[in-house]
């Protein structure tokens, strides 16, 4: 399942080798799609790791809402956040110097590949972890 705002849009779960890309699908948000279907948001399960064929920009917020901010990285794990907020994003990447970054602050059209997906939960807690935020509609 993807981010609360992509959950009437067409999904599929992200495999590995995955190429993907950043897409603004119209609902809110902004989340990844395969560079060969456009119109199916590829949901990416916490823990995933990601490279990027450049280095990563996104919206700055703040001051300058309008102006993109380089990252200066290339790799992100996927992570979610605020998942005791039903109408918020979850969806969000941590960044090596372990900067949390949300996916709909991406810019569009970045390109990424799915490098590992993270591995089977051996507890309870790990499961917890690895459980998408619920969606309350």
């Amino acid at each position: 399942m993807c981010d609360y705002s992509l959950h009437n849009v067409r999904s599929r779960p992200a495999k590995v080798a995955d190429k993907l890309i950043t897409r603004d699908f119209g609902t809110g948000t902004r989340g990844f799609c395969s560079v060969d279907d456009p119109y199916t948001a590829v949901c990416i399960l916490p823990g995933t790791e990601l490279s990027f064929t450049n280095d990563v920009s996104c919206l700055a917020t703040g001051l300058f809402p309008w102006r993109e901010k380089a990252l200066s990285h290339r790799t992100a794990i996927f992570r979610q956040i605020n998942k005791d907020k039903a109408a918020a994003h979850h969806d969000a990447l941590e960044f090596p110097d372990g900067r949390v970054v949300l996916l709909t602050l991406l810019c569009e059209g970045q390109e990424a590949t799915v490098l590992q997906l993270p591995a089977q939960p051996k507890t309870a807690k790990e499961a917890e972890e690895q459980q998408r935020a619920a969606y309350v509609g």
